[in-house]
């Protein structure tokens, strides 16, 4: 790998930037000092920059609580979910969207193929939420969402799992598939309203629930291995 794409994806700065940072004498490769973008190899060459190692990761994985009030965007007007994190990664983005007045998991990565084939529509991903509607639901609801609901547009969800909680105001809802605004409208469908709605679970990666809202933490080496199993 060349020493400049390294530094750049690893949080130092635009290709450019890096390019400045190399001319100006505080990069080393293996004690010596490096001016130029040479070539590297990432894994065993050591690379240090203001005398600080460089421990290189390709990819990296964050969870998110994420809070109301900030969209699921690498950019924008508003305020992003990456606005939320202090890394200096290149490339994070995050793996599906969470509209803007929902909260709970969400995955931040710059993994694509990862990322790819969580959203793929061929696999099937489990996304379960947390519900709280307006008014209680009906025992009628689990088997007419288990039956593929008709929402407006004459659009056919796919069947999803439905479970009251002791509280018949709060439910969960397991989907399989991310049409837009889904889950509000299937509510809408069955006469009800969505009040409040937080995701906990995407395939077997669950929410921290020692993350507070706007609160994130990296993934562990045994959560990360066992979404990539899962979809295997």
């Amino acid at each position: 790998m060349r020493l400049d794409r390294m530094l750049a994806n690893m949080g130092y700065g635009t290709r450019s930037e890096v390019k400045k940072l190399l001319k100006s004498g505080e990069v080393t490769v293996n004690g010596e000092v490096v001016k130029s973008p040479v070539s590297i190899d990432e894994n065993n060459d050591q690379v240090m920059v203001y005398g600080e190692p460089v421990v290189y990761e390709k990819y990296v994985y964050f969870m998110l609580h994420k809070p109301q009030g900030v969209i699921s965007a690498t950019r924008g007007n508003e305020p992003t979910v990456l606005d939320l994190l202090d890394e200096p990664f290149a490339d994070l983005y995050p793996v599906g969207r969470l509209d803007k007045d929902t909260t709970g998991l969400l995955l931040i990565t710059n993994d694509g193929p990862l990322g790819h084939a969580l959203l793929s529509p061929k696999r099937h991903v489990e996304k379960e939420y947390v519900v709280t509607l307006r008014d209680e639901a009906d025992l009628s609801y689990v088997s007419r969402l288990g039956e593929g609901i008709m929402i407006d547009g004459g659009e056919v969800c796919q069947p999803a799992e439905f479970a009251i909680t002791e509280d018949p105001h709060v439910c969960h809802i397991i989907l399989r598939e991310g049409r837009y605004h889904e889950i509000k409208r299937m509510m809408e469908a069955l006469g009800n309203e969505v009040t409040a709605l937080k995701r906990i679970r995407m395939k077997n990666l669950i929410l921290d629930e020692m993350l507070l809202e706007g609160e994130y933490r990296p993934l562990t080496e045994e959560e990360v291995d066992d979404l990539r199993t899962a979809l295997n």
